[in-house]
């Protein structure tokens, strides 16, 4: 019997624990007011982590751009997930209202406010998302996220390069995919935005791994194909953003 490669069979193992997964994912952006980064850092890694668990919010990932200091326009990116969207509003309605944490933004607050910009989007994930890894796994390493934007009426068409090409040869390269995500029904970008986090043992590698993924023969085929079929490009000019990440030391996901 010929032996499937290690990489398609991890991808298959994925799907499958991916069938179910049904939750809403929260992705929250919070850029620090000037000088405050560490504090509204130290606020989530003392209080504000248990505070969301304790109102049945998952806390996943935090992590912070790697290019970003505690300065103008730093960021704190981090993912929650909930058992439904109604799920979400009664959580965030307990946790506001906990007298914990009432006192807690209180006495943080005290000398100036710390977060001067959020930012959230309601995420769903595809069916070809992987299990999200168990709190802990896969570091030390370093996160990329990349954000799609889809040629109009394409998304399907680039979901289904990702779902039946793109993962299976990201792994083949040493590209761990983590999560993939479109908008929520009925949110900005669901019709034509993919968001997904893919993980690297550092940023020199992730920059070698894309240069071996683009000269692949498969990869190259599997876009040339697919683009034909379409009419054209999947994405939009300039339609595809990254960032890379370092995990924070508070979270899960590391």
């Amino acid at each position: 019997m010929k032996t499937l490669p290690m990489y398609f069979l991890s991808l298959v193992l994925a799907l499958a624990a991916s069938a179910a997964d049904a939750r809403l994912y929260e992705m929250r952006t919070y850029t620090a007011t000037p000088g405050k980064f560490e504090a509204m850092q130290a606020r989530f890694r003392q209080h504000t982590c248990r505070l969301f668990e304790r109102h049945g919010m998952a806390n996943l990932g935090y992590w912070t751009p790697l290019e970003e200091k505690d300065g103008a326009g730093a960021r704190l990116i981090y993912v929650l997930a909930h058992p439904s969207r109604e799920a979400r509003e009664r959580a965030w309605k307990a946790f506001l209202a906990d007298p914990e944490w009432q006192a807690v933004y209180r006495a943080t607050e005290a000398g100036g406010k710390l977060v001067e910009k959020i930012e959230v989007r309601l995420l769903t994930a595809t069916d070809y998302s992987p299990a999200i890894a168990p709190p802990g796994a896969g570091g030390p390493r370093v996160f990329e996220l990349r954000t799609y934007t889809a040629a109009p009426g394409r998304l399907d068409a680039l979901q289904a390069r990702f779902r039946d090409h793109t993962l299976g040869l990201f792994e083949k390269h040493g590209i761990r995919n983590v999560a993939y995500w479109t908008p929520a029904t009925g949110d900005p970008g669901a019709e034509d935005v993919l968001i997904y986090l893919v993980a690297h043992p550092s940023r020199e590698a992730a920059g070698e791994a894309f240069k071996n993924f683009g000269a692949d023969p498969a990869w190259q085929q599997a876009r040339r194909e697919s683009e034909e079929k379409a009419g054209g490009s999947l994405t939009v000019p300039g339609g595809v953003k990254s960032v890379f990440l370092q995990a924070t030391d508070y979270s899960p996901l590391q």
